[in-house]
């Protein structure tokens, strides 16, 4: 393995110490890799808060190399080639990310989760795993990169509409991934580029779904200890085949009407794109003396007033009035989770 550009035998990793002067994606790296390869049959894993309060679980080895596995296969990815590790260790997926490494005898490469992290890279690699800000910072800053690599997974948020356009035409072999800290990892992927493209997730081998009476998400595996049931609205489209529609979490009850946010933020996405406006944002409610909620747009930055009209009149003919944005409430800086995914609830707390 090649950390941060040191080169670490097998040998090494065996017995790798904490030394004060690596960095915390080195000490997590080494003490995740040691523990492994020493054969540890039980990992203490954090949840990021992403959907709920930060906490630990406990995974068996046995059920993070079925994972592994599934999606080896599912790529089709051949032993002994080059993987580049660059998100955070300390959480599941870049520890399955060195897991999926490890089993197949993978060249590693594993440098500080940054936005770019092939920047500095000169070698194929065969599989990598980003977030959506990554890729799209990749695409900005050296397209040309990303050609060579052979197959990138992306999790950690949605993949929105102006990036998949974006992704279209690279030969890289590009997939989200749907899946958590419970499941350990994915278990469904989206081809989101090619002639293979798809506009829905389909689960790996030996993975079954069903949706409950609200329509969430219900995941059975030989791994899982039971069934999970997930927080996350789906529509079935075929066997063992969905889209994802959002979480039930975030459904908005405005005057009785239940309104889905990440239905508005589809369109408001494509508007975004339209006229090339960058900002982060995403759809919440807040409280209304009347309808009891009440939709706003959350927006990262400000844009001018011309812009603010402009998107809210080309929404007004794709959106029914109870999903119309009432407000735009400008935030500065949106406060993120340690693995840098935006922090909704945390955001919209000083609101409610």
């Amino acid at each position: 393995m090649i950390l941060n550009g040191r080169k670490y035998s097998l040998e090494e990793m065996k017995v790798t110490s904490t030394h004060s002067e690596r960095t915390p994606f080195e000490k997590t790296t080494l003490a995740f890799c040691q523990a492994w390869i020493t054969g540890q049959q039980s990992f203490t894993i954090h949840t990021s808060g992403s959907t709920g309060s930060p906490k630990e679980i406990q995974l068996k080895r046995s059920a993070l190399e079925a994972s592994a596995r599934m999606t080896l296969r599912a790529l089709a990815l051949k032993p002994g080639g080059n993987s580049l590790v660059c998100l955070d260790t300390a959480y599941i997926a870049g520890q399955m990310m060195l897991v999926r490494s490890l089993l197949h005898n993978m060249n590693i490469v594993a440098v500080e989760p940054t936005a770019n992290p092939l920047k500095n890279i000169d070698h194929p690699v065969d599989l990598v795993a980003l977030v959506p800000y990554q890729l799209e910072t990749i695409l900005e800053q050296s397209p040309g990169k990303l050609d060579s690599v052979r197959c990138a997974i992306i999790g950690g948020a949605p993949v929105s509409y102006s990036l998949r356009k974006k992704i279209s035409k690279s030969t890289c072999a590009l997939y989200a991934t749907y899946g958590m800290t419970e499941t350990v990892s994915h278990i469904a992927l989206q081809r989101l580029n090619g002639k293979q493209a798809q506009d829905y997730f389909e689960a790996l081998e030996n993975v079954h779904l069903r949706v409950d009476d609200s329509g969430c998400l219900c995941i059975q595996a030989p791994y899982l200890p039971a069934e999970i049931i997930t927080r996350d609205l789906v529509e079935i489209v075929g066997h063992n085949q969905f889209r994802w529609l959002g979480r039930i979490d975030n459904v908005i009850n405005s005057g009785g009407i239940k309104i889905t946010p990440e239905k508005i933020e589809l369109v408001f996405e494509k508007i975004f794109d339209l006229l090339e406006i960058k900002n982060r944002f995403f759809i919440a409610s807040v409280p209304h003396k009347k309808w009891g909620q009440q939709v706003v747009m959350f927006l990262e930055g400000g844009l001018s007033k011309t812009d603010e009209d402009k998107i809210i009149e080309m929404a007004t003919g794709q959106l029914s009035k109870y999903e119309l944005p009432k407000k735009i409430l400008r935030i500065e800086k949106f406060i993120e989770t340690a693995t840098a995914k935006i922090d909704r609830k945390k955001i919209v707390l000083p609101y409610l």
